[in-house]
């Protein structure tokens, strides 16, 4: 008789990936807001930021409401 175990899944959470979008898309963010004044590739990375910081709130959002 042999038993199976069911399968580990290592997933994470909608709500979880949300709030790691948007904690690395702050500093991302005052980064590239910096490097816009300071010398480096200040617009590009103030756009990331900007683009993962609003898909990790929104990500959280939607999944606070189901």
């Amino acid at each position: 008789m042999t038993t199976t175990k069911p399968a580990m899944r290592n997933t994470m959470s909608e709500r979880r990936t949300g709030l790691i979008l948007a904690a690395a898309g702050a500093p991302l963010t005052l980064a590239g807001a910096f490097m816009y004044v300071l010398p480096g590739p200040g617009f590009p990375v103030l756009i990331i930021g900007l683009a993962a910081l609003v898909t990790g709130l929104v990500m959280t959002v939607a999944a606070r409401r189901t």
